[in-house]
């Protein structure tokens, strides 16, 4: 089930309703026989939203994990701040949870179209807090946090966007470690002589594009390995760890460039849906008879699940991982034109010079002394070390989808492992295989995900694309007026690109619902560009130009 506000709903009206908690998940619905026959819900998001009532509030509304990464998904991180502590729920143990603030964000604005909520273009705006929203204990909190800083997540007046979005990262990121150190006996083992002369050449003889491989070898665990595993929640990776985590993450954020669309932001929304996907996984092996899964099981629990994927944190890791890293110092021109250019970057790389690029940059930087204490959570052996290297070049890689040569790679390894008739192949090379392909689709998906979510999203980064392809023109950075087939363009991207790869999410056969969600919704889109895009094409044009009038 996934909460749509609808035209006119604000914070201040759910208060009007009387809610005091809310929780997003799938549920179960039926009409209960009797004297009292009722519609009623059931299932899991039931039980654990009526368990966060107890914790809530008075005139408070309180938002789970689930509720804020689909409003973040949507655009509405201002809608929400995070409580102070994390709040104990029954069989579920700590859970981090949300206020809704109950005063609007400025930067808000409600959308003509029913049932969707917008993001206006103000940069800087920041929201209002409810004169009851917890406030921090301390009165000598700096204005503005940095990295380094000890964060008091209450005090969201002084933070800003990137730090917001920071923040949320290293609490997408920080149980992935915490899977990993548990998936390796529960213990932190720091990073010896050996294993760092191998962290200094590893990378260095090769372009990353030569590095990657058709088909990446995956770890496996057998059942007796992860009936070992330590609850993650009994995991801790350590204060200097979690410091380090954070400000590798300020650092990747500054190295993003301050464009329209291939921003910090845009890395942030694709991560959403990398983790949206990975937590959604339902496929299962049929001889090791493990549960379906639902937001409560941890991604360690579900061995056999789309081809291994999830038996191994590392692998959920590294993908969420290059989410974040894979559009790091991105020009805001397209590969062809930094080529034509002969900018450095282009000297070296010749092809796919964005993402090998920003490989380079995120790979050279989390190498730093300073943070070998995050290294030491990611791997602990040289294995370890070369499989979370190959799994973040193969993962930016896929998020080039113009490079021919690695179209028809991707083309005739599907074919090979999804064909209409399946071949009867169970060896690993097989698993690995598929593992690669859902790995690759799963970040395209995500790259792109703006186009297989709600109309205003779509529309909000569309046009942000088309602020960006627009000025590269005007700055002379590129040959041809976007906005002459912009509107054809993108009806020929869903029609050739974003369907196609909805639907083979969905034959990939491990991604449940989210696969129709995502392939609904790109449908839905492509035939509402179809209806309205000539108009909204001439909006752009308009909001550009006053745009560069203010400036």
């Amino acid at each position: 089930m996934i909460m749509v506000f609808p035209q006119g709903l604000t914070p201040q009206l759910f208060l009007a309703f009387n809610a005091r908690y809310q929780y997003s998940g799938q549920v179960t619905a039926g009409v209960l026989r009797g004297e009292r026959s009722r519609f009623q819900l059931f299932g899991d998001t039931m039980n654990t939203a009526a368990r966060m009532e107890s914790t809530s509030a008075r005139s408070r509304i309180q938002v789970s994990q689930a509720t804020a990464d689909l409003l973040f998904a949507s655009g509405l991180s201002d809608w929400i701040a995070p409580r102070k502590n994390k709040i104990l729920v029954k069989g579920k143990g700590e859970m981090q949870t949300y206020w809704l603030k109950t005063k609007a964000a400025k930067g808000i604005k409600q959308s003509k179209s029913k049932g969707d909520v917008t993001q206006s273009k103000s940069k800087g705006d920041m929201p209002i807090l409810d004169e009851t929203a917890e406030l921090s204990d301390s009165s000598d909190l700096p204005s503005v946090m940095h990295a380094g800083d000890n964060f008091d997540m209450d005090n969201v007046e002084a933070m800003t966007k990137t730090e917001r979005l920071v923040e949320w990262n290293v609490e997408v990121l920080s149980p992935l470690l915490q899977q990993i150190v548990a998936s390796r006996g529960g213990e932190v083992v720091p990073i010896d002589r050996s294993l760092s002369e191998k962290e200094a050449i590893i990378g260095t003889d090769k372009t990353v594009l030569e590095e990657f491989v058709p088909i990446i070898p995956l770890k496996r665990f057998n059942a007796a390995e992860l009936s070992k595993r330590q609850k993650t929640s009994s995991i801790d990776i350590g204060d200097e760890a979690k410091s380090q985590l954070r400000n590798y993450l300020f650092n990747v954020a500054s190295m993003y460039r301050d464009n329209p669309f291939h921003n910090f932001e845009h890395a942030s929304h694709v991560t959403a849906s990398v983790k949206k996907l990975l937590t959604r996984i339902v496929k299962v092996d049929d001889e090791n008879g493990l549960r379906t899964p639902t937001d409560d099981i941890d991604l360690v629990d579900m061995a056999g699940h789309s081809y291994g994927i999830t038996s191994d944190p590392l692998t959920q890791f590294s993908v969420v991982f290059s989410a974040i890293i894979h559009d790091m110092d991105h020009p805001g021109v397209p590969n062809a034109q930094l080529v034509k250019e002969n900018t450095r970057s282009a000297q070296i790389f010749k092809k796919s010079v964005a993402e090998q690029n920003s490989v380079e940059l995120a790979w050279g930087m989390l190498m730093g002394n300073e943070y070998e204490a995050l290294r030491a959570c990611i791997y602990h052996t040289e294995d370890d070390l070369r499989r979370f290297r190959q799994l973040v070049v193969n993962t930016v890689m896929a998020t080039d989808i113009v490079d021919k040569e690695l179209q028809a790679l991707r083309k005739a390894r599907w074919e090979t492992a999804f064909a209409e008739t399946p071949i009867q192949d169970t060896s690993f090379s097989s698993e690995d295989r598929k593992a690669t392909i859902v790995i690759e689709h799963l970040i395209q998906a995500s790259d792109v995900s703006h186009t297989m979510q709600h109309w205003q999203i779509y529309k909000s980064w569309n046009e942000k694309f088309f602020m960006e392809c627009y000025a590269a023109y005007k700055s002379g950075r590129a040959d041809s007026d976007p906005s002459k087939n912009w509107y054809k363009g993108e009806i020929g991207f869903f029609d050739f690109y974003v369907i196609p790869l909805a639907k083979k999410l969905d034959n990939c056969d491990v991604f449940g619902v989210s696969s129709h969600e995502y392939l609904n919704y790109a449908q839905s889109n492509r035939d509402e560009w179809a209806r309205e895009g000539e108009g909204i094409v001439k909006e752009y044009l308009v909001k550009y130009e006053d745009l560069t009038t203010q400036q």
